[in-house]
């Protein structure tokens, strides 16, 4: 095996070491036996991520909501839903959080509102009122043909009638979530105003949702714009002079270049979930090749100081397909789709532990890659116990069914009749009464991060092991290697069995 020349190492603050859990608050834990999740059931767990080791808690919208997006469709962005709890339940889980050592950190979804949203309802009925400019508005629904419809599963195009105020306003996903006008000075203090508010509140950060689509333009479309970018820097400048220690995620689900753009030079966000690599590490089991993997690594330049990939999985959407070419995404439908109910646009709903059949070597190995790569790592609840889905459920809840805690009805979430279905078959009581388990061996890796700080800080450097099945890299003393194949490989210095890993410590 040869190294190539190493990337210099960067030291970010917080977040470049810290471990992440993502908990959908409808589906970790109720605590009113109502068959939903909430606010006072999720504080009644905390215990239970400080055991495992979790640094950082990230929590989907719990904003007032009609709930037609699971949360993403915001009513009202100071209000916590009453489906959730209360105001004080959200000061009180912040602050149970931070005592046991862990931050929370919370989706904020910039780009559109509810269409039951105040600022919707004034905009549509008094077009010149102090709202009217708000949103976009339009005569034209053929405008901006070369902005892509995302959900195409469900929506047709990105405009939509408005009869109130007879004109079509855009909307880059579903058609109850017209898109705010970035256009408008007004738009821009009702941001900075909301994230003063949360922040205050104790919250450590956001993860800005679909930011790339704040602005659209004639004739260039309305992906990555100069003039989003420029307002990522306005929240950011915010972000450093008030709230230092604060942390903004960007999704940007992006090709490698313009994924880049949203990190600028340090002054932008300071982290970008690697969509990217997310994929191409199921192609790569799916084909038994890792020269996929290497080539994404390759194209990802060097991290300006200060910044940091999020690092995942799997997550409460789809495996999304959007960015890679047409012939690995028909791979990777034929390998991880045998069911089309599981489509969900251009991706499959599914959880990682069904997307491996189940077996423990491949989730093992996909773990491994997630605690082992460049990035600071980000676990979907569930997937440490190998959680299964149910894609009889419309959209993408299949995957965002609730946690098992036990076995028995109510599975340890609810008491009541939940609100979606238990997928069962195991449960994180089973699997903490058994030392060779899943969750075991994701708690055991997490410690075993922590204790070898390199691989949160050090550069990736990749190593060629002249086997096609077989993806090498190193951080810092560690040598990781990663067997997508499914014959077992004597590499010398390593002997990895099918779908074998090991993180090697070298001179």
């Amino acid at each position: 095996m040869s190294t190539s020349t190493p990337k210099r190492s960067q030291t970010p603050k917080w977040y470049a070491t810290a471990v992440f859990y993502q908990a959908l608050v409808h589906a970790f834990q109720d605590s009113n036996a109502d068959g939903i999740g909430d606010l006072r059931g999720l504080i009644s767990r905390l215990d239970y991520l400080a055991w495992l080791g979790i640094d950082c808690l990230w929590l989907p919208p719990f904003y007032l909501s009609p709930m037609r997006d699971d949360g993403y469709d915001i009513a009202d962005y100071y209000a916590v839903d009453p489906r959730y709890g209360t105001m004080a339940d959200m000061e009180e889980l912040i602050a149970a959080a931070h005592a046991r050592g862990i931050r929370v950190v919370t989706d904020l979804a910039l780009n559109h509102t509810s269409d039951q949203h105040a600022w919707f309802q004034a905009s549509r009925r008094d077009p010149s009122g102090p709202y009217g400019d708000y949103y976009v508005w339009g005569d034209d629904p053929q405008r901006y043909p070369e902005i892509r419809v995302i959900f195409n599963d469900t929506e047709e195009s990105n405009w939509a009638w408005d009869p109130v105020r007879q004109q079509y306003y855009f909307h880059r996903f579903y058609s109850h979530q017209p898109d705010l006008n970035y256009d408008c000075p007004s738009v821009h203090r009702e941001v900075f105003k909301i994230i003063r508010f949360w922040m205050r509140k104790g919250i450590d950060g956001f993860r800005l949702d679909a930011i790339p689509y704040l602005y659209e333009r004639d004739g260039v479309g309305g992906e990555s714009l100069p003039e989003t970018l420029h307002f990522i820097e306005q929240v950011r400048a915010l972000v450093d002079a008030e709230f230092p220690d604060a942390l903004i995620i960007a999704e940007a689900n992006q090709p490698p270049a313009q994924t880049m753009e949203f990190f600028g030079a340090g002054n932008r966000v300071h982290m970008v979930f690697n969509f990217p690599v997310m994929p191409a590490l199921f192609a790569a089991l799916a084909t038994g090749s890792a020269a996929g993997v290497y080539d994404v690594l390759d194209k990802l330049p060097e991290l300006p100081a200060g910044c940091q990939w999020g690092t995942f999985l799997r997550n409460h959407d789809e495996l999304t397909l959007e960015m890679v070419p047409p012939e690995v995404r028909e791979v990777m439908y034929a390998a991880y789709m045998p069911d089309p109910r599981a489509k969900a646009n251009d991706g499959i709903a599914r959880r990682l532990a069904p997307l491996v059949g189940g077996d423990c070597r491949k989730l093992e190995l996909m773990f491994s890659l997630l605690f082992s790569l460049p990035g600071a790592p980000f676990i979907y609840y569930g997937d440490e116990i190998g959680m299964g889905e149910d894609i009889t459920l419309p959209d993408r809840h299949a995957v965002r069914t609730p946690m098992q805690w036990e076995e028995g009805p109510g599975a340890g979430f609810s008491t009541a009749a939940p609100q979606w279905p238990i997928v069962g078959g195991t449960s994180v009581a089973a699997q903490r009464a058994e030392e060779d388990s899943l969750l075991h061996f994701v708690r055991g890796l997490i410690a075993q991060r922590k204790a070898h700080p390199e691989l949160a800080l050090a550069p990736y450097e990749p190593v060629e092991t002249g086997v096609d099945a077989v993806f090498a890299f190193q951080r810092g003393s560690l040598l990781c290697v990663h067997n997508f194949g499914a014959e077992a490989v004597d590499l010398g210095p390593v002997e990895l069995g099918p779908f074998g890993w090991a993180w090697i410590p070298v001179e």
